[in-house]
Parts: C-alpha cells; sequence; structure tokens
C-alpha cells in the first residue's frame, strides 16, 4: 500500500463522511462544517491527481467564498428551529440500506475494472497550460464571462436595494 493510496482512502473518507454528515446534521452551522471538510478533501484529492490548479480553485472558489456566502447567508436570515426535525428512524434506516446498497454496486463496477496505463506526462506544467490556454486561445469568452458576472452583481444589488425601499408613507414618516 502507497502513501498515495493511503492518502487516497483518508481524502475520500472525509469527503463521503463530510457529504453524510450534512445530510444528517440538525445545526445549519454544523452543515455547512461538514460541507467544507468535503470541499477540502476534494481539492486533496485533486492534488493526488497532479491538478494542483484545480485544487486550488476548489479551495478558494467553494471551501473559501462559496461557503461563506452561504453561512452569511445563514446569519442573515431568520432561522425556525422547530423546522428542523430529526428524521424518523424507518427513514433513516432506508438510508443507510440505500448508502450501503450503493456503495456495494459501486464497488463490484469498480473491483476488475481494467484501466491502461497512460503516458505520465499529462501533469507537467499543468497550471501553465490551462493559463495559457485561458488568456491566448480563449480570451474573448473570459472576459465575456466576467463581464456576466459583473451585470448579474450589479443585477443582485439593485434588486436588494429595492427591498429596503418604503412601502407605503407612514413607514417614510417614522
Amino acid at each position: 500500500m502507497s502513501g498515495e493510496f493511503l492518502m487516497f482512502l483518508i481524502f475520500s473518507f472525509v469527503a463521503v463522511s463530510g457529504a453524510v454528515l450534512l445530510i444528517n446534521l440538525d445545526k445549519v452551522m454544523h452543515m455547512m462544517l461538514a460541507l467544507v471538510f468535503t470541499f477540502l478533501s476534494i481539492a486533496g484529492i485533486y492534488v493526488l491527481l497532479s491538478a494542483e490548479f484545480v485544487a486550488m480553485a476548489q479551495v478558494m472558489v467553494y471551501s473559501g467564498a462559496i461557503s461563506i456566502m452561504m453561512i452569511f447567508g445563514i446569519m442573515l436570515t431568520k432561522q425556525d428551529d422547530r423546522s428542523q426535525r430529526k428524521a424518523p428512524l424507518f427513514r433513516r434506516l432506508f438510508v443507510l440500506i440505500g448508502l450501503l446498497g450503493f456503495a456495494f454496486v459501486m464497488y463490484m463496477g469498480i473491483i476488475n475494472l481494467d484501466i491502461p496505463v497512460q503516458s505520465n506526462t499529462l501533469h507537467e506544467n499543468n497550471t501553465e497550460k490551462i493559463g495559457l490556454a485561458l488568456y491566448q486561445d480563449y480570451v474573448i469568452p473570459f472576459e465575456i464571462a466576467s463581464i456576466l458576472l459583473l451585470v448579474a452583481l450589479v443585477g443582485a444589488i439593485v434588486i436588494a436595494r429595492r427591498d429596503d425601499a418604503p412601502k407605503n408613507k407612514e413607514e417614510d414618516e417614522s
């Protein structure tokens, strides 16, 4: 058993455990922490696959920005604690049986899988290759995507500001 395989097992266990905890936890902040663990372990798997650029994008975009945005969304909205109830025992048992069945089917699908050996030069300078492709070959779609995101951000701000306006004159006077 190599160290790379051991790390893959650890990262995959953390990713699956975080996903299962995300579904089964009761408090929203605990769910977000489980989601962050899942995102970080997936980034670790990307590092094992020699995809450092994708791993850093995973950490910065998902583990950082998306998680923080969701946490602020949760903190700024009203949460009703009574709506978070525990699932009945039969539902939890059904989910466990489904999870074990899915794991068994996936195991049977990959146990005798024969993957041909490919060249190991794919991971050399992959970040440089992505940068060259992005800023030489796809610079116009990249800029259009950035403008589209900027327009969406401005639109979200306009919609959010419109909700702050008073509904009638009595609210405006007080």
